[in-house]
């Protein structure tokens, strides 16, 4: 006796293709898992990956304060004014003598950026204010100009700049 096959599904074909797509499924949800602890976490990228900051939208005489590696970081495009009131500044007076040209790349020297922490106690400061047109720090009044330089009150040191890139005119890459 032969037996003819039948081209028509069978509640046995249904069976091994549902069995199939559930084992697809559940080996997808164990595998998931394992392949995403392999990636660092927020902690771990933020401690050190790279930023990219757009620039275009930032206004001439505005700034802007970004966050790297826990970090606030002030970018400021200055105007030609503070570009050249930072240049004439004598060295001899100032309290950590750095030129402007050191604290901004050649060919953008309209853009400022500075990590954003007081080097007297750690504080914040204001941009944009005090007697200079650069930062203010409220907590115990040092002042720094538009170049991120000590000027005046009690932090020892300028500013620090991260380092940074521009990657094209209106972007910079910051770590």
């Amino acid at each position: 006796m032969t037996t003819e096959a039948s081209s028509d599904p069978t509640r046995r074909d249904f069976l091994y293709i549902a069995t199939g797509a559930v084992a697809a499924v559940g080996a997808a949800a164990t595998v998931w898992p394992l392949v995403a602890q392999m990636n660092p976490d927020a902690s771990t990228i933020a401690a050190g990956a790279p930023i990219q900051v757009d620039l275009a939208p930032i206004a001439s005489g505005q700034d802007i304060k970004v966050f790297w590696r826990g970090k606030p970081i002030y970018i400021m495009n200055r105007t030609a004014k503070q570009v050249e009131e930072a240049r004439a500044v004598e060295l001899s007076s100032l309290p950590d003598p750095a030129t402007d040209q050191d604290r901004t790349k050649e060919g953008h020297e309209q853009w400022l950026v500075v990590i954003g922490i007081c080097t007297h106690l750690g504080c914040i400061p204001i941009a944009h204010e005090g007697k200079y047109d650069g930062f203010f720090c409220p907590c115990h009044g040092s002042q720094y100009d538009s170049s991120g330089r000590i000027r005046q009150g009690p932090a020892p040191a300028n500013l620090p700049v991260p380092p940074y890139q521009f990657v094209s005119d209106s972007k910079i890459q910051i770590g």
